[in-house]
């Protein structure tokens, strides 16, 4: 007698998961931000520079900007949603570009040559004509528009005193200054260097500023300025 069964079939449990690779899927569709400083806002910049110049803040106007820009008025509505924010941008833009050249204030040299050195390079800044009909433009809408004189304060004036104030602090900490308020010396420094030429400037008395004036303005705010302080060492200490 045949005793055999039909065998059954073993299942086997299933090989536990490990790292399963994960299901493709497409990325979820984003909508692409117009990069901050693109070539077409540059253009718009460039463009509501010579109108605005040309014209001043009040003569001109949004299609003026378009015409000088060489775009089309909606489109320059999509980068600046009105005038005053356009003029704004200008300023920031603007300030920001005058700030490289004060990227570095060197610790390398003695403080009397970096601040001669700062010194003759913010009186060559703000007396470049440019520089002072845009002064006069802002001291005339910020009445109207106080964002606008807040902007030039904030990316102008304030951003150079408070990085004059930052080396001002580092060579104190280095023992090569005295200085119990940076930011106050640094504001000290300054209004010492413009002192008697930007209202010349900005009234019209002067047209420009001649590198010898410059230079003797500069020279004499840096000896008030280490005068107040600066650190004396005694050359007699160690004498017999």
């Amino acid at each position: 007698m045949d005793t055999t069964t039909d065998a059954k079939p073993t299942l086997s449990a299933p090989a536990p998961l490990t790292n399963p690779a994960p299901l493709a899927t497409s990325a979820p569709a984003t909508v692409a931000e117009e990069p901050v400083d693109s070539a077409k806002r540059r253009q718009i910049l460039e463009g509501a520079r010579a109108v605005f110049l040309a014209h001043g803040f009040d003569g001109a106007s949004m299609n003026d900007v378009a015409r000088g820009a060489g775009v089309s008025k909606g489109t320059l509505y999509v980068y600046f949603p009105s005038k005053e924010a356009l003029f704004e941008a200008l300023v920031r833009e603007g300030k920001a570009r005058q700030g490289e050249r004060f990227a570095k204030l060197s610790t390398e040299q003695e403080p009397a040559q970096t601040l001669r050195g700062f010194g003759v390079t913010l009186l060559d800044v703000m007396s470049a004509p440019a520089s002072i009909a845009q002064l006069r433009t802002i001291i005339g809408v910020t009445a109207k528009f106080p964002q606008i004189g807040r902007a030039f304060y904030e990316a102008g004036p304030a951003h150079g005193a408070e990085k004059l104030a930052g080396y001002l602090a580092a060579e104190t900490a280095r023992g090569r200054l005295a200085v119990a308020d940076p930011g106050a010396a640094a504001t000290q420094f300054l209004d010492l260097c413009k002192s008697g030429l930007l209202s010349r400037l900005l009234f019209g008395v002067v047209e420009t500023l001649t590198r010898e004036e410059i230079e003797a303005n500069v020279a004499r705010a840096v000896e008030v300025f280490l005068a107040a302080y600066g650190v004396r060492t005694d050359s007699r200490s160690g004498a017999a």
